[in-house]
């Protein structure tokens, strides 16, 4: 009976052997599967894209195309080591990292293109089509289950990414190639996120000065970019950007940091009134909104704040060669508040009409307000003209610089200290500006210079301008008020404008002082003005400046500077040692002469307060900066 009982184990354990071992190799050389989904960078899908799949070593191939729901698939690939690459039309070819097939078992890969976006159909359901892919041979799989439904695309159409642009533009004003190495202008070719709503923007400016005159109270004077010695300061934090639907557009960017509250400082229409316009406004760099018309290459109408763009150079440091720009442009106005024309009747041309409150002003001083414009042409990547007019406005108080402020009063007039001038009155003294500038790029390496140049460039920019009526004249008498400025740049970029260095400057004569920045004398601004540097008709001003600079531009979107700036004036203007602020602190009264003991002088000129304190103003100045900056 063992006998029978052992021959019957083995002949069960052979028959056993003879149906598991067949079993067990053919699950061994069961395919596998490699599945997912082709969509664009807004996660919508891509169809009809070819996707193909190649065996490491060569031994095979495999091509499918995707779905109308981005779907693809591959269900039969022996096990071991693929490339996945996907194409659509002309698109760029995506390769994937090797992908490892696994026997019977199904991988999840998808694909990104940068294209434009093949909606699927209506009641299409991209996760029951993944999951119907995978089926065959791994439909069981929990990891592709409990992934498809994360990736539907459900991101509304207003913040889809937009359309690429066709190949050759001949649409969009100024689509003439790289222009973003121009003076004044991003260099970012694209944003790094974009939508059909919405393209952000986020700027950040920080940078240590030193004034080798060694100011006690660490105040640089006379700049418009350049403010504390000594120090790490955040010149600028912004966040904002651009709307647009439907040919609706808006611009907001935010303004923090040291630009909120001495952008604002120089603005003397603040003195106009109430409702305190600088704490309205201090935050705002720009804000404007409107309709873009489909006119020629389009025509914008925009009302509120907006950047000039007089003087060549930008508002925005990240965007210009230098970070102290010369005379031209600190001390022409940033922004204009009011309404803003664009035209564009060629691709080439824009025609830009303004009407606004005044010369960087956000209230309006007098009667009357001002109107300019601006042409700007740029034929081709080498070349850019741009012509800025302003004229009518009446951008003075009424109560005149270098005496306290009245609240504007139009019938107030002021003597002068010229023998025998005579009254002004600044309620009938109007404005006229001219600025013109020209760039040139006169070398293009293309990035296959052997000596290290990628680009060349040059600028030059000529301002005139004057005030009249009310007594003052533009070009004779002794209450003359004009103003003529130059300045050029030239900048040479290397190793594929990852670096550059600029070199340049200008001058400035300016007979009655009437665009020279006020120094912050005891908090002077220009509503207060200041006894110690007046700013009347008539008196002379003439100064001259030059710059160095270079930048390391690793990505478009990162610039790091370092930069050393020599100026000169005909009268004591920059801080010396002994600085601009008096020794106890500001005392609340700018447009008095302060006492030794910080009183405001009164009928006795400071005779029983100890005598009269005098800030310390020096003909020279020399300074060196460093910095970091970020546009997004």
């Amino acid at each position: 009976m063992k006998c029978v009982l052992c021959l019957q184990r083995a002949l069960l354990g052979a028959v056993v052997a003879c149906v598991m071992v067949p079993v067990a190799l053919a699950a061994e050389a069961a395919p596998g599967t490699i599945v997912g989904l082709v969509t664009n960078a807004a996660r919508l899908p891509v169809a009809h894209a070819t996707v193909t799949a190649v065996r490491a070593d060569g031994g095979a191939i495999r091509a499918t195309v995707s779905a109308s729901d981005g779907v693809y698939s591959f269900a039969d690939l022996p096990p071991g080591s693929w490339v996945i690459t996907s194409q659509r039309d002309d698109s760029q070819q995506v390769t994937t990292p090797a992908l490892t097939v696994v026997s019977g078992k199904a991988t999840r890969y998808d694909i990104v293109m940068n294209v434009a976006a093949t909606p699927a159909s209506p009641g299409a359901a991209t996760a029951p089509a993944l999951a119907a892919a995978a089926a065959t041979p791994a439909a069981a799989s929990p990891v592709l289950a409990a992934a498809a439904p994360a990736i539907a695309p459900t991101v509304p159409e207003a913040l889809q990414a937009p359309a690429p642009g066709p190949a050759v533009d001949t649409q969009t004003p100024f689509a003439v190639g790289d222009i973003g190495w121009m003076n004044g202008t991003s260099r970012e070719t694209t944003p790094i996120f974009d939508t059909k709503f919405f393209t952000p923007e986020i700027r950040f400016d920080t940078n240590y000065l030193q004034d080798f005159n060694n100011p006690v109270d660490h105040t640089i004077v006379g700049s418009t970019e350049e403010f504390r010695s000594g120090e790490f300061q955040i010149e600028q934090v912004s966040f904002g950007g651009n709307f647009h639907w439907e040919n609706v557009q808006a611009r907001f960017l935010s303004m923090m940091g040291l630009f909120a509250v001495t952008t604002p400082r120089n603005d003397a229409s603040a003195g106009v009134g109430q409702w305190d316009l600088q704490g309205a406004y201090k935050y705002l760099s720009e804000a404007n909104a409107g309709y873009h018309f489909d006119v020629d290459h389009g025509l914008n109408v925009d009302a509120g704040i907006f950047v000039s763009y007089i003087g060549l150079f930008s508002y925005y440091n990240f965007d210009n060669w230098t970070y102290q720009p010369s005379f031209v442009s600190s001390n022409t106005p940033w922004f204009f508040n009011g309404l803003r024309v664009q035209w564009f009747p060629t691709q080439t041309l824009k025609i830009e009409p303004w009407l606004i409150n005044g010369w960087q002003s956000y209230a309006k001083f007098n009667s009357r307000p001002g109107f300019g414009g601006q042409i700007l042409w740029i034929p081709n990547d080498s070349f850019k003209m741009v012509l800025n007019t302003y004229s009518v406005g009446e951008d003075n108080l009424a109560s005149g610089s270098g005496v306290p402020n009245n609240g504007g009063n139009p019938n107030a007039s002021i003597g002068l200290p010229n023998p025998g001038a005579p009254y002004v009155n600044y309620a009938h003294v109007t404005r006229v500006h001219e600025d013109d500038s020209l760039l040139w790029k006169y070398y293009d390496g293309k990035g296959d210079s052997g000596t290290g140049i990628s680009k060349m460039a040059m600028s030059i920019t000529g301002d005139i301008g004057c005030e009249y009526g009310g007594g003052v004249s533009c070009s004779r008498g002794p209450n003359k008020e004009s103003f003529l400025g130059l300045m050029a740049y030239d900048r040479t970029w290397f190793d594929h404008d990852i670096y550059a260095v600029t070199i340049g400057g200008g001058v400035m004569n300016n007979p009655g002082r009437y665009l020279a920045l006020l120094p912050p004398i005891n908090g002077a601004t220009a509503a207060t003005g200041s006894p110690y540097f007046t700013e009347n008709p008539g008196q002379k001003l003439y100064q001259w400046d030059m710059q160095l600079n270079f930048q390391y531009m690793p990505k478009d979107w990162i610039t790091w500077w370092t930069e050393t700036t020599f100026r000169h004036s005909d009268v004591p203007y920059w801080s010396g040692p002994g600085g601009v602020t008096p020794p106890a602190g500001n005392n609340g009264s700018p447009a008095a002469l302060v006492c030794n003991n910080n009183s405001a002088a009164g009928a006795d000129n400071c005779a029983n307060e100890g005598g009269t304190w005098f800030p310390d103003l020096r003909k020279r100045e020399l300074i060196w900066g460093a910095g970091v900056m970020v546009k997004f």
